[in-house]
């Protein structure tokens, strides 16, 4: 169903499409096929809930989303079987996701009540200046399918603080887990229009989206091919934008770094969602006087890791969305190969009965990896971890820049001098430092370069979702 004016409605069409398992190839459920006609529906919903929403005070907006996440969280089993049905990750990384949402949603709560303006000193005697912050109005949320819960309220939780209103356009192929929290938010007694939820036909919902006028800001996570085409179309009636695009992460081993730790993080960095993570490691840079000791250390954790269907208890690694990523994990992987690296673990499709229906790829160790490789610029989203190779400092830092991404990176190293050097170098917008899970609520997540434009969490993701308003007074002194 989709969700738009407080109501929930079939699509004009009366069109649905199926929501399928990627371990299993089966049908979830089959929703609404939403379409142009409802998004420009949502989009006029949102408008007239606009300025009632906007008066409203920060406490009291705070109270809905606090309400929300109450029950999304008193929610999280369920929920977690619906986020592992339709997009395969393990229920455990799930119920994790859940928790992460609802801190985005907690942290904005009251984030909200801390919107200051300013008095500026003026030059004149019967002047006075006073800075006012107001939402920037209409929200246009397109969400991605890996993280079918923490993307919207990560979107949601500052544009609702500030005082937007919101149209939510999640993929296509994750809408299950997108219409339980709008459940929450309707059982919370959110206003009608203040958060409406279109699924369907990407395309047409977008363009209803870009071509409105209503509609200010649009906020966007996926490929940096979409997200140049809608800053593009954005263009047309300067709308705001906040872009979190694709990354292309180095992980660094340098020789000083403890590399049982190291090697835990980048299992953890690399295969949690089986690869599938805008900040998952892509490359993996070992200095080369340790390279086959960490490899050692390295595939004999792996073999810890268990490929199944993520409902299974044990289970830690899920299946891919679709047949698309398998086949380009293992042309990565192919390509790797002819080019002269080593597969030192996994390599292939699982074999047995269980993974015959669904996506499934083994988590993968290449040796001797080389900047001629497609891994070396192509990111993957899969479980791919290509090994390279150096030998100083500067030259590490020059290979892991030499991209025309900048999300994330990670390195581990013991020298305090090293973290500040190395830190200050590298071009990505969010460095984990012996640290593989770095995204936090109160932290701003965000890239540099073709990785994005904005920033979401902590003080920083709310900024772009206000506007300023200048106030110049005369007085008659």
């Amino acid at each position: 169903m989709l969700y738009i004016n407080g109501q929930w409605c079939e699509a004009q069409s009366k069109e649905t499409y199926p929501v399928y398992n990627p371990a299993t190839g089966e049908v979830v459920e089959s929703v609404s096929k939403g379409g142009s006609i409802d998004a420009k529906k949502a989009i006029e919903a949102a408008q007239a809930a606009l300025k009632p929403w906007s008066k409203l005070t920060a406490n009291d907006r705070s109270h809905y989303i606090k309400n929300a996440s109450s029950i999304l969280r008193s929610r999280r089993e369920e929920l977690a079987e619906i986020i592992t049905s339709e997009m395969g990750k393990p229920i455990a990384e799930a119920l994790g996701e859940i928790n992460t949402a609802c801190d985005y949603l907690e942290w904005y709560a009251e984030e909200g009540k801390r919107i200051y303006g300013d008095t500026v000193p003026s030059s004149s005697p019967t002047k006075r200046i006073i800075v006012m912050r107001q939402p920037v109005g209409v929200v246009g949320a397109i969400t991605p399918w890996n993280f079918p819960i923490a993307m919207i309220t990560r979107k949601i939780a500052p544009a609702l603080a500030a005082g937007c209103t919101v149209v939510i356009k999640p993929a296509e192929s994750t809408p299950l887990t997108a219409i339980e929290v709008l459940k929450a938010f309707h059982e919370a007694g959110v206003p009608k229009g203040v958060l409406n939820l279109v699924h369907g036909i990407p395309k047409e919902i977008g363009q209803e989206m870009m071509k409105s006028t209503d509609v200010r800001k649009i906020t966007f996570t996926g490929s940096t091919a979409v997200g140049k085409e809608l800053a593009r179309q954005a263009a047309d009636t300067m709308k705001k934008v906040s872009m979190e695009l694709g990354g292309h992460a180095p992980f660094i081993v340098f020789e000083d770094a403890d590399l049982n730790r190291a090697a835990d993080g980048l299992i953890a960095s690399k295969f949690r969602n089986a690869g599938q993570t805008c900040v998952c490691t892509n490359r993996v840079y070992v200095q080369k006087n340790i390279a086959d000791a960490f490899a050692e250390i390295l595939t004999g954790k792996m073999k810890k890791l268990v490929v199944g269907n993520g409902k299974k208890p044990g289970v830690t690694i899920g299946p891919l969305i679709n047949e698309q990523a398998v086949a380009k994990t293992k042309e990565h992987i192919e390509d790797s190969v002819q080019k002269g690296a080593k597969i030192i673990y996994g390599g292939k499709r699982p074999e047995g009965k269980e993974f015959e229906a669904g996506f499934f790829y083994e988590p993968t160790v290449l040796m001797n990896a080389t900047n001629e490789m497609k891994i070396s610029s192509e990111e993957t989203f899969g479980p791919v971890a290509p090994i390279f190779l150096f030998e100083t400092e500067e030259e590490v830092i020059e290979q892991a820049n030499n991209t025309p991404y900048g999300l994330a990176s990670y390195f581990y190293t013991n020298d305090v001098s090293r973290i500040f050097r190395v830190s200050e170098s590298l071009e990505y917008g969010i460095i984990g430092i012996n640290d593989p899970l770095p995204t936090t609520a109160q932290a701003p997540f965000g890239g540099i370069k073709e990785s994005g434009i904005g920033r979401e969490g902590g003080k920083y993701g709310i900024e772009d979702y206000l506007e300023y308003k200048y106030l110049s007074l005369e007085l008659n002194i």
